[in-house]
């Protein structure tokens, strides 16, 4: 399985961007895709998940200005950043848990895609 992310780049604080991630290859069946952060010097941090029946979670910082869907049909996620700060700048990581045919979960992660926020 391999993801592909896109849709990062450089906005201005209070502006927004919209990240796409979408998972191919030899699919049985995923549950739960989300989307993680690393900041410089910091610790990966989750940003935003998503469960394959829509339940979501969300970092605290991140609650009322970004919002995650995913399209199951297409084995894609999104996520829509409003209100973006500078303390939002980090490489975003898309992430997915795929169940393979034996039933087995497996974490993949895409290669990442930069979000720089300027003040």
């Amino acid at each position: 399985v391999q993801l592909q992310a896109s849709g990062g780049g450089l906005v201005q604080a209070g502006g927004f961007l919209r990240l796409s991630c979408a998972a191919s290859g030899s699919i049985i069946r995923i549950n739960d895709m989300g989307w993680y952060r690393r900041a410089a010097g910091k610790q990966r941090e989750l940003v935003a998940s998503i469960s394959s029946g829509g339940s979501t979670k969300y970092g605290d910082s991140v609650k009322g200005r970004f919002t995650i869907s995913r399209d199951n049909a297409e084995n894609s996620v999104f996520l829509q950043m409003n209100s973006l700060k500078p303390e939002d700048t980090a490489v975003y990581f898309c992430n997915a848990d795929h169940i393979n045919g034996y039933g087995r979960n497996q974490s993949y992660w895409g290669k990442g895609t930069q979000v720089t926020v300027s003040s």
